[in-house]
Parts: structure tokens; C-alpha cells; sequence
């Protein structure tokens, strides 16, 4: 096993036992999903899912790299047959606790993304992946040749995961007014264990890889679904100055996609 990999290993298993990552298993955390199965999901994800899936009934669903495992929980609950599967064991663990108190069956696979070595060819009705993977993968056209080989024929990879866009990009202090700054060119897809890829690196893979892209959907800044509404110094700000960060002309970071799906078939 490649020495990057290790390490991504190492670092999530700590991160997944961390104050800021037990927040997404919270009881709250956990009901909220359970109360509102689509809430897990970003609205337009889930209309693509509902969309090109058709039914979630029995169907039979992977989601590799699950990390919280709240799209887990939702499929679940939707009614399908899920498999979780993550690099990190200690993230399956915690989710699996969870699936256990509320006696969700769900099978958990301790796994690589880009081999899917663990799973058969032909089996799956939908692959999903969700925001945050892309990042840890340092080898697209096998992850994505992987994806289509234990797909059915017919079916469905959607990923859901930050628009390239917003890679070059910063911000000033957000206590402040928001001003955009370049802190990286967009081809500097390379930060060590961190890849930041373009989105001709993410299609060419994907084409590729055999699967046909269906849809592309580019995605802007929505209340609740912005990553600055949790981080750094706009945790504290009030709904009026959040408001204020989603409209492009108080802060230029809301003129640009936030996030990109991406639609694909094994024909």
C-alpha cells in the first residue's frame, strides 16, 4: 500500500473520533436524517437521484469513501439495499454503531475507492459519492474504470462533490467585508495528499473509464448548503449577515459555483 494512502488512513481514523466530526453523529444530527431522509442530501442531488434512479425501493446502492454516512442512513431509510464502504475503519465503526442502535441494515466494507477491489463486477443499480471525495483520490481513471466495472449494466454513478471553481479562490477576514483573492492557479492540481482537480481531469476521467455522461449540473451557493455557514469566523455570524454572503454582490465568492454533479451510465 502506497505511503500516501497510509496516511490518509491515519488521518482519518483520527479525524473521525474528533469534537469537530462526532457533531455529524450527534442524536440531533442522526433524527434530523431521520425525520427528512432527502435532507442528507443537497435539493438538486437529490432531484438528480430521484431523477435517474427513478424508485429507491430495492434497489442495490454503494457508497464508497461514505465518511459521515448520512447519505447511507438516507438511502437506507429511502428503502434501499446499501453498502458502505470507507478507507478509514474508525469511520465505519461510528457509523456502524449508529446503524446498530437503530437497527439499520446496512452492510459496512472496510475499502479503496479507487480499486473497489472488495466488490464484484455487474453489481450495484447506483454509485454514489459525495462531497469531499475527489479530494483524497490521487488516481481518477481507476477509481472511475472500477466504478463501471461493479456497476449493472444500465446503471447509475452520480457524484455530488465542490465545484473546481472554487479551488483558486479565497477570501478576506469574514468578519469583514468579503473581497476575492487568488491564492493558487487553477491548474496547481498537486497539494501533497490533497488533489484539487479540474473538471476536464474529472469528465476525461470519467469518459474514459466506459460511462456515459448523462447531466452535469453546476450548483450555487443555497442557504444551508454552503460550506462557510460551519467554518472559521461566519459559525457566529446572524442570519442577516449569513443572507448577506449568499448574494454575489456583497461577496463575490456567491457568483461562483459552489458545487458540480455529475451524471453517468454503464450503457
Amino acid at each position: 500500500m502506497k505511503k500516501a494512502t497510509l496516511k490518509i488512513i491515519d488521518k482519518w481514523n483520527e479525524i473521525s473520533d474528533s469534537d469537530w466530526y462526532n457533531r455529524y453523529r450527534t442524536d440531533d444530527a442522526i433524527h434530523a436524517i431521520m425525520k427528512n431522509p432527502a435532507g442528507a442530501f443537497h435539493p438538486t442531488a437529490f432531484a438528480l437521484l430521484k431523477d435517474h434512479l427513478g424508485t429507491f425501493q430495492g434497489k442495490q446502492i454503494l457508497v464508497p469513501s461514505s465518511g459521515d454516512n448520512h447519505a447511507v442512513f438516507a438511502f437506507h431509510l429511502l428503502g434501499a439495499k446499501v453498502t458502505s464502504s470507507d478507507i478509514s475503519q474508525r469511520q465505519l465503526d461510528n457509523a456502524q454503531s449508529i446503524a446498530k442502535k437503530h437497527g439499520w441494515d446496512i452492510l459496512f466494507s472496510l475499502g479503496n475507492t479507487i480499486t473497489l477491489d472488495v466488490f464484484t463486477n455487474n453489481t450495484y443499480d447506483l454509485i454514489y459519492t459525495s462531497n469531499g471525495v475527489f479530494v483524497w483520490i490521487d488516481d481518477l481513471p481507476s477509481m472511475f474504470e472500477n466504478i463501471y466495472r461493479v456497476l449493472k449494466s444500465g446503471g447509475i454513478y452520480i457524484s455530488f462533490d465542490i465545484h473546481p471553481f472554487t479551488r483558486p479562490f479565497t477570501d478576506s477576514d469574514p468578519a469583514k467585508e468579503a473581497k476575492i483573492m487568488i491564492h493558487k492557479p487553477y491548474d496547481h492540481t498537486d497539494l501533497g495528499l490533497e488533489k484539487h482537480w479540474r473538471i476536464q481531469d474529472l469528465l476525461n476521467a470519467i469518459i474514459r473509464s466506459g460511462l456515459s455522461v448523462k447531466h452535469i449540473e453546476e450548483m450555487y451557493p443555497e442557504v444551508g448548503t454552503y460550506w462557510f455557514e460551519s467554518t472559521g469566523g461566519r459559525a457566529g455570524l446572524t442570519d442577516a449577515e449569513l443572507k448577506k454572503l449568499y448574494d454575489w454582490k456583497s461577496n463575490p465568492l456567491a457568483a461562483i459555483p459552489a458545487w458540480l454533479s455529475v451524471v453517468s451510465r454503464k450503457d
